[in-house]
């Protein structure tokens, strides 16, 4: 989340906007959550399940999911099968599943892959479906910025635009 001060978010004219920018409705939802977690550390969040099964927060997870490909999961269906048999389906019936509180995730197909520099060793990679990848990625759509804003500044790890980089980089100034 963008370390913008609440009051440089406002609507005007029924868009949200940061910084003067409009905001797509998946980034406004992101960014009230993150406020809102900012403002009261001890809030608890009691609807965020049916902000996962929006449509328009499912169509970012899957603009995601597309760009990283990926292998198919175990029902062998590939993120160019989705898109040719229509994404708009796909995400529609994947929604309505999450709604109906009927949707569930399939098991992870299992694949050994070599370790690299070490011959003879392998690693164990699961791969979900497309679909499980969809949810999931809209449920870090959704969790990401609440939990955003309890982390401390000096945590680095598995944080959005954070890496290892800038954890040595913040070691060497502060030193």
């Amino acid at each position: 989340m963008s370390a913008g001060t609440a009051s440089s978010t406002r609507r005007e004219e029924g868009v949200a906007r940061l910084d003067g920018r409009p905001l797509d409705k998946v980034r406004a939802l992101q960014w009230t959550l993150y406020r809102c977690a900012k403002q009261d550390p001890e809030r608890r969040f009691h609807a965020l399940y049916g902000h996962v099964s929006r449509r328009d927060v499912l169509w970012r997870a899957w603009s995601g999911v597309c760009a990283n490909r990926g292998a198919p999961g175990v029902d062998g269906v590939t993120v160019d099968a989705v898109a040719a048999a229509g994404v708009e389906e796909f995400l529609r019936d994947l929604s309505q599943q999450l709604r109906a509180r009927t949707y569930r995730p399939s098991p992870l197909r299992q694949v050994m892959i070599p370790k690299p520099g070490r011959p003879g060793e392998f690693r164990r990679l699961s791969i979900p479906t497309v679909a499980d990848r969809v949810v999931m990625t809209a449920a870090k759509l959704v969790l990401e910025p609440v939990f955003e804003a309890d982390f401390l500044p000096v945590s680095y790890g598995f944080r959005p635009k954070r890496s290892a980089i800038h954890a040595c980089e913040s070691v060497r100034v502060e030193a």
